[in-house]
């Protein structure tokens, strides 16, 4: 993790040297917080734009069993 916003947290990615990561606070359940920067995080892609290289993650840990 790279930094650290209200909204959410950047994210560089693993072999993708030219892309950015962000894993929104929306994909963020209750009452889990933001991890902090410099931790190692996993997640899925669920939305990407080649154009700008920007890539939104929803980070494993918020994958939370109901």
């Amino acid at each position: 993790m790279i930094g650290r916003q209200p909204f959410g947290v950047f994210l560089l990615l693993d072999g993708v040297p030219n892309a950015v990561g962000l894993a929104e606070i929306t994909a963020m359940p209750h009452p889990m917080e933001l991890p902090t920067i410099g931790t190692t995080v996993t997640g899925e892609v669920i939305w990407h734009a080649d154009h700008n290289r920007q890539v939104k993650i929803r980070l494993d840990e918020w994958n939370v069993q109901g």
